[in-house]
């Protein structure tokens, strides 16, 4: 008996000499046989705190306990055969693929970081889009011609923009007297961004403007000088869409050299 410890022993620290990494290999918990790897921990423990909260030994315990319980429930459903039902395949197979297309776009994304002259391009380019003045634009929308025409009839004997505005399909305008707030003439459809250029403070359209929404009738309330957010604040947000873009013609570039039946 005691020669076999000895054995065991001397086994286990020729393991250790022969492969150091053997003694870092770290299981936070070992269910049935099966090990929890502590890298599984780390990995909860980083997405925990990416939401805001603390690493705390508290965290920790909560997070071995759930891994534990995955494993206990896992190893439970394996035994059954659940793993082998043609709609769990399906599922693992397509938790998979998301995993696979994440780490696919974050290696894209390394690869072809963003510079910062890209960024201050796209930046200029945003501010020339977007012009140097925004407008308080009001409307009424409706189903035809004829209703904006009465409309139209009606703003011309006098009868307030915003009582008339009740009778708008877009809801939510309407509960604001018609208001939708400032906005710049890019964020409009061409029919009714071309409509407003022509407007004067206070006027509002003579003849309805069609666009795929319906009948309008338009009133520019007000407009000011634009105050386009500083390079430094949008940088972000402008990265990002960048990003989004070069993914976006990795995409098409992997789609029109692939066989697609």
């Amino acid at each position: 008996m005691l020669k076999t410890h000895k054995f065991a022993a001397l086994a286990i620290l020729t393991a250790l000499a022969i492969n150091p990494a053997f003694a870092e290999d770290k299981s936070a918990a070992v269910v049935n046989g099966v090990a929890i790897p502590q890298a599984r921990v780390e990995t909860s423990v980083k997405a925990a705190e990416a939401q805001g909260r603390a690493d705390s030994p508290e965290l920790r315990q909560a997070i071995r306990d759930d891994l534990i319980n995955r494993e206990v429930i896992v190893q439970a459903a394996v035994k059954e055969g659940l793993d082998k039902t043609p709609d769990v395949i399906d599922q693992i197979n397509m938790a998979k693929q998301s995993v696979l297309v994440n780490a696919f776009v974050q290696d894209s994304i390394k690869k072809t970081p963003i510079t910062d002259a890209q960024l201050q391009q796209e930046y200029d380019n945003l501010k020339a889009k977007l012009g140097d003045k925004e407008y308080s634009v009001s409307h009424i929308l409706v189903k035809t011609e004829a209703e904006a025409k009465k409309i139209i009839a009606e703003l011309g004997k006098k009868v307030k923009f915003e009582k008339l505005a009740k009778e708008s399909i877009d809801t939510g305008s309407a509960e604001h007297g018609g208001s939708l707030g400032w906005t710049v003439p890019k964020n409009l459809v061409e029919p009714f961004a071309n409509a407003l250029l022509n407007l004067k403070k206070g006027e509002y359209t003579k003849e309805p403007v069609k666009t795929q929404f319906g009948w309008h009738v338009i009133k520019l309330d007000d407009i000011r000088a634009l105050k386009v957010p500083a390079f430094n604040d949008l940088k972000p947000q402008l990265q990002q869409r960048l990003q989004q873009q070069a993914i976006q013609k990795t995409v098409a570039d992997l789609r029109s050299a692939a066989k697609i039946d």
